[in-house]
């Protein structure tokens, strides 16, 4: 029944939105920027580096929101209907209820004419662990810089291609870009090696760190695996319990984007304290420490080398 009236209500909303007037200030034949969709922030953030002010960006899933299972907004449904461009990430992010499926297929997109772009291409997918679910790929590898750098190259050749006038700007946006992560990258490296390996474990509520934990030498744990599946069961705490005990693990961290009472009863239960806040799905608000990709993982990186070196 939900997923009828997700299709009927969009359906009625690009209806209107295609009996509508042209919008204000969109004179025939002018020169205007190029207008973007992006699914979420963090590719939200690095279009707008790559783009600079030849894009018009417009983001779906709000800060601090799921991008997993997204519900989209009337604004949604019409911004996508007049985006020239779409950026999604792929790898299972926004598969959580069919959402941008349904979304794209009413707005008209996916064919040559109304583009809709992986910017994960290239990256070599991990696989999720939880039973039932391990031909599933995990979405969050922009948690590992080099993977940040691909999505820079992917979103920057898109842009090249659906609007070659303007190809300078993109590629030397692109190239400073690309040089700030690459040395925020070798910063992560060299940070975490200093940590003791017997400490060297990363402990969060949901398994978005295994990208991060193949590039930067660091185990991770969780407490469940993806947002799109239960959260916080019994059996999933009793096992992250015996997980920090085994381990002998000193320190826990606890995502922006999640409620962080399932971890403070790990840490109730283990006396293990909760160091940090690190963010995954989302940047976090304007003003804060991750309110740009680059922030949001320079960000994680201080905060997981001083916590586990406490």
């Amino acid at each position: 029944m939900r997923k009828l009236l997700f299709v009927t209500t969009i359906l009625i909303l690009f209806l209107l939105g295609a009996c509508g007037s042209k919008p204000t200030g969109q004179e025939e034949g002018a020169s205007e920027k190029v207008k973007i969709v992006t699914t979420y922030s963090v590719i939200y953030d690095i279009t707008k580096n790559v783009g600079g002010g030849a894009v018009e960006v417009y983001n779906l899933t709000p800060i601090g929101a799921d991008p997993h299972g997204y519900d989209p907004q009337p604004e949604d449904v019409k911004k996508t209907t007049d985006a020239d461009v779409v950026f999604y990430n792929g790898l299972n992010l926004e598969e959580g209820n069919g959402w941008f499926k349904k979304l794209i297929e009413v707005a008209g997109k996916g064919d040559e004419e109304a583009p809709v772009y992986l910017v994960s291409k290239g990256v070599e997918p991990i696989f999720l662990e939880s039973q039932g679910l391990e031909e599933e790929t995990d979405p969050h590898a922009w948690l590992d810089l080099s993977n940040g750098i691909k999505y820079t190259e992917n979103i920057r050749d898109a842009l090249i291609k659906e609007d070659p006038e303007n190809e300078s700007i993109y590629v030397e946006n692109a190239t400073q870009y690309i040089q700030e992560l690459s040395e925020l990258h070798e910063k992560a490296i060299e940070g975490i090696a200093t940590i003791d390996e017997n400490k060297r474990f990363l402990i969060t509520s949901e398994g978005a760190f295994k990208y991060f934990g193949a590039a930067y030498d660091i185990a991770t744990g969780y407490i469940w695996e993806i947002n799109s599946e239960s959260q916080g069961s019994p059996q999933q705490i009793r096992d992250v319990i015996d997980l920090v005990r085994d381990k002998e693990i000193t320190s826990l961290f606890v995502e922006t984007s999640v409620d962080r009472r399932t971890m403070e009863t790990i840490s109730q239960e283990t006396g293990v304290p909760i160091v940090g806040t690190v963010y995954t799905d989302s940047l976090g608000k304007a003003g804060t420490d991750g309110d740009t990709y680059f922030k949001m993982m320079e960000s994680n990186i201080n905060v997981i080398i001083e916590g586990l070196n406490k």
